[in-house]
């Protein structure tokens, strides 16, 4: 989402008001959790929905 958007890591941070570790490890898929709010920011700026950016993986 973040290449069709065009928006680098750290630009997309500094929007969401997060450290670029932790949105990495968002990206990468290591969080353990995520706020709603968070989640929310990312969506708004990405102008997308929850659905698009996580998906369920059973482990």
């Amino acid at each position: 989402m973040m290449a069709r958007r065009k928006i680098s890591l750290g630009e997309l941070a500094e929007r969401v008001d997060i450290t670029p570790a932790n949105l990495s490890i968002l990206k990468t898929g290591k969080a353990r959790a995520v706020r709603f709010s968070t989640l929310e920011a990312i969506c708004r700026e990405l102008d997308c929905q929850p659905g698009d950016i996580i998906e369920y993986r059973k482990e």
